[in-house]
């Protein structure tokens, strides 16, 4: 891949839809990861207004600080980026308290619940400062395993690494000067207070998983670790379908009309 002309393409493709939007600029929440670190940089490199947003929700250190620093770095390296630290914790606190004690007990409900606090959080902000929510998906989590909260980290405006593999996310990011410690951090969506990373909750790799969604072989020949990963992502790829797909809309017959 060129990632010089990658990176130079997806700039543009975002100055020219904010430009048709008729808005100013960019908004994206930041967690740490290579994946928000990317996009945030590609959204900075337009020279329109970027506002990163540092949401943490009883975050660990590790994925709080690389957030910061992260930055920090994109506001010495860019004079149209400024960010905001809202520490939603306190209203998810109150989340808690406030929802049926079976729901506040649910550990993926609640997970879940902090993701799509924090996209209204981004659309609030973005709405006051005339910005598009910028998504920070990539290809293998949007449409392959659907590794992302609906209407969560999956509610945005727009996509512009959704057509990036993880590995491709990885060499453009060093493409754009990422800091290093943000390309080298273990992938994680940060919803859980233990820092698991994805890996851990999905039992496979990012390279394994791109692996699987090229695979058209007939499983033939496969190794006993690639049948399990094309379990696992054939799996995911099922159950996740609602996320991948338009909502399903019931329509009426001429008839009954």
């Amino acid at each position: 891949m060129n990632y010089s002309k990658v990176a130079e393409h997806i700039t543009a493709w975002l100055s020219n839809y904010c430009d048709t939007a008729g808005l100013s600029g960019f908004i994206i929440g930041i967690s740490g990861g290579v994946d928000s670190g990317l996009t945030s940089t590609l959204c900075a490199l337009t020279g329109k207004k970027t506002i990163l947003l540092s949401m943490p929700i009883r975050q660990t250190y590790a994925e709080y600080d690389r957030a910061k620093n992260h930055i920090a770095d994109l506001e010495k390296r860019f004079p149209n980026v400024s960010s905001l630290d809202i520490d939603l914790t306190a209203s998810f606190d109150q989340l808690e308290k406030d929802f049926p004690a079976d729901v506040a007990e649910h550990a993926l409900a609640m997970a879940n619940t902090r993701s799509r606090l924090r996209m209204a959080t981004l659309y609030a902000i973005g709405q006051v400062h005339g910005c598009l929510v910028c998504g920070t998906g990539n290809k293998v989590e949007d449409f392959g395993v659907g590794f992302y909260t609906k209407y969560g980290d999956g509610g945005v405006d727009i996509s512009p690494i959704a057509d990036l593999n993880k590995s491709e996310v990885w060499g453009l990011a060093a493409e754009v000067d990422v800091i290093q410690e943000i390309v080298e951090a273990k992938p994680t969506d940060g919803l859980w207070e233990d820092g698991r990373s994805d890996e851990d909750q999905i039992g496979a790799s990012y390279p394994e998983l791109e692996w699987a969604m090229d695979y058209k072989g007939d499983g033939s020949i496969l190794s006993e670790r690639q049948e399990e990963i094309l379990k696992i992502y054939k799996r995911l790829n099922r159950i996740n379908r609602h996320k991948m797909e338009p909502i399903p809309v019931c329509e009426i017959p001429e008839e009954f009309k």
